[in-house]
Order: C-alpha cells, then sequence, then structure tokens
C-alpha cells in the first residue's frame, strides 16, 4: 500500500508542477480568468486542470495495484469513472458544459458501475426498504445513480477554497481505507490509497499558495470515487454498515440539500444558480476576511486559504465517528442527526452575526 500511495503521489506532483511551469502555454483555455464572479476568491488568472495530475496520479496508483492484486477489476473502476472525469474536463477547457450534463455524466458512470461492477445499493438497514431494493432491481439502480452523481456534484460543490475538498476527500478515503482494512478488501484499500496519494501531490501546488485549481474535472473524478468505491465497500461486506459513508460524506452533502433548501424555498431562485451563501463563502466572508490585511494579492490568497481549516475541523466531526462506529447502524444515524442538527445551528449563528467566539482566532489587522 505504502509504494501505491509513493507512486501516485510522486506522479501526481509533478504533473502538476509541469502544468503550472508551463502555465503559459496552456492558460489561455485552461485558466479561470474570472475573477469578479460571486463565487471567485483568487487575485490572478489560475490553471483549473488540477484534475489531470489527480487523474494521472490515480491510474499510475491503480495500475500498480492491479499488477500486485492480479485483478483486473481495479482498472474497471477507472473506466467507469471516465465519463464523469471528462465531461469535468471539458468545462475546464471550453467554459461551456453546464451543470446538468456533467452531472448526467456521473449519472452515466454510476450506472456503468452498478451493470460492471456490481456496485449497487440494495440495503439501507431499513427493512421495508431493503427489501423493495431487492426485488425491484430498478430501484436499485435509480438510488445508486442519485447517490453517487449526488454525492460527485456535491464534492463540486464545496470545492471553493484552496486544499477544501482536497484535505475532506483526504479525511473520507482515510476513513473507507481503514474500513476495508478491517473487511480485508485490498482493492478497495488500494484504491483508497492511490487516491489519497493522487490528492496529497495535487494539494503540494494548491494549498495555501493556489498555483493551481482541480477544476470540474477533478472534484466530479474525486466525488464520483468517493461514492463509488464506498458504494462497492457496502454492496460487498454485508458487515458495513449504508450510513457509514453517508456519515462519512455529509458534510458536503447536506450543504448541497441546504443549498438547494435555501435557494428554491426562502430565496425563490433556481437551484442551479450560483450564490455567495454557501457555509464556507459566509466562514470566509464573517470570520476569515477580517483577520488578515489588505485587498493585495497575497492578503486575498492568504485569506482564502485560511478558510479551508475550519471546515476541515467540521468534515472530521463527521467522519471520525463514521470510523468508530461503521457497523453500527442506530448510532451512525444519530450521528447524521447532530450533525445535521450542528451544521444549521452554526449557520444560523454566522448569518445572524453572532459568530461563537471560539472562532474567531484574533483580531483583525486590516490595512
Amino acid at each position: 500500500m505504502l509504494q501505491i500511495l509513493l507512486l501516485a503521489t510522486f506522479l501526481s506532483l509533478v504533473v502538476g508542477m509541469c502544468l503550472i511551469h508551463f502555465a503559459h502555454l496552456h492558460e489561455s483555455f485552461s485558466a479561470d480568468h474570472d475573477l469578479g464572479g460571486v463565487q471567485k476568491f483568487h487575485a490572478r488568472p489560475v490553471p483549473r486542470i488540477g484534475g489531470v495530475p489527480i487523474a494521472l496520479g490515480l491510474t499510475a496508483g491503480s495500475c500498480l495495484l492491479a499488477w500486485l492484486l492480479g485483478d483486473v477489476q481495479v482498472l474497471l473502476v477507472l473506466l467507469v469513472a471516465l465519463p464523469a472525469f471528462v465531461a469535468g474536463l471539458l468545462e475546464d477547457i471550453t467554459k461551456r458544459v453546464g451543470p446538468m450534463p456533467r452531472l448526467l455524466a456521473t449519472f452515466v458512470s454510476a450506472g456503468l458501475g452498478y451493470f460492471l461492477l456490481r456496485a449497487g445499493l440494495q440495503r439501507l438497514d431499513i427493512p421495508w426498504l431493503d427489501s423493495l431494493l431487492v426485488h425491484f432491481w430498478v430501484l436499485s439502480l435509480l438510488l445508486t445513480v442519485v447517490a453517487v452523481g449526488g454525492v460527485a456534484h456535491a464534492v463540486n460543490i464545496i470545492d471553493g477554497y484552496n486544499g477544501l475538498s482536497g484535505m475532506v476527500s483526504i479525511f473520507i478515503f482515510l476513513a473507507i481505507a481503514y474500513v476495508s482494512f478491517k473487511v480485508q478488501d485490498a482493492m478497495l484499500m488500494g484504491i483508497c490509497f492511490a487516491m489519497v496519494g493522487a490528492i496529497a501531490g495535487f494539494l503540494f501546488w494548491n494549498f495555501p499558495r493556489g498555483l493551481i485549481f482541480a477544476g470540474d474535472g477533478g472534484a466530479y473524478l474525486v466525488g464520483f470515487m468517493i461514492a463509488e468505491v464506498a458504494v462497492l465497500l457496502v454492496a460487498r461486506h454485508q458487515q458495513v454498515s449504508p450510513w457509514f459513508p453517508l456519515l462519512c460524506v455529509i458534510y458536503p452533502v447536506f450543504e448541497t440539500l441546504y443549498s438547494i433548501y435555501r435557494k428554491k424555498f426562502l430565496r425563490g431562485m433556481s437551484p442551479g444558480m450560483p450564490d455567495g451563501l454557501h457555509l464556507h463563502m459566509l466562514i470566509y466572508k464573517r470570520l476569515v476576511r477580517w483577520m488578515v490585511g489588505s485587498r493585495d494579492a497575497v492578503h486575498l490568497t492568504q485569506r482564502n486559504s485560511l478558510t479551508s481549516p475550519y471546515l476541515w475541523a467540521l468534515s472530521s466531526f463527521s467522519v471520525v465517528p463514521a470510523m468508530l462506529f461503521w457497523n453500527n447502524t442506530p448510532v451512525l444515524i444519530g450521528f447524521v442527526l447532530v450533525f445535521i442538527a450542528s451544521y444549521i445551528y452554526l449557520y444560523r449563528m454566522i448569518v445572524r452575526f453572532r459568530t461563537p467566539r471560539w472562532m474567531l482566532l484574533r483580531k483583525s489587522t486590516r490595512l
């Protein structure tokens, strides 16, 4: 596993370095030149094709894993992930692939996984619903496609600040790797280590300096791989609670669901329209932006990077209990409800300018 981790990290690191060093050759189509959007928090155009080093690192690690295990099924996982990654990468390059085509491409990947890998959700530890999923494969397929596509889209939603989605994803993959080790599933554990290495190599350049962004290609690839490996883990091992992966990804998933509720029912706008009221954006605007300096580029980048650790901590409050109680459905459901209540409480406190004092690290040094 160490070999897989190191290979994936090294290749991702080197490819990322090359993309940054030769940015002048591709930045006309690969860089994010829009600095004034509601969800833009960088000071200069930055390449948003970080999904390329992540994909290559994952591929290298997975090929080594397939060789070590003598199991080509590992390569099938890469194959089914291709539509989700390509759709996102095309958006990064052309800026013309909307959210719906990207989501549909992820649904296609999930469908391929269902039939080629038998990666299907057939139980939720809810007796009457489990019976329906077992007897009606169409319902199982529909649930799997929606769940996998939803998680991939949710990871893309939180991909707004340097290191945010990358580190949260590493937490999740490490949790899945731990449970894979407990049930002795070497293939899934190896894929997790390949993903951790690929993301870590990318994060070396992304956090804290923001020299390259994951883009939609990277976010959808990482999100899809989280969902697909989680579904495979639950499908292959009856002792793993289906609520384990849900608790692992509850932060990005509930961020997305709450965003839909906020936009549709509270603001009367389309859920697909961007706004500046995600939790990570509120933390940036009402906590971090008052801590660090002026509007200079160096201070803007510093504020961007200071936002992510808040959400890393929030994510750890779900991932750690998921690891501890991975086979205990009632406890996992309880932690899901606790997280949702805590998220809503924290969100309302920040919106009402009543941020808890423990979240304020220091006074403003604003110029």
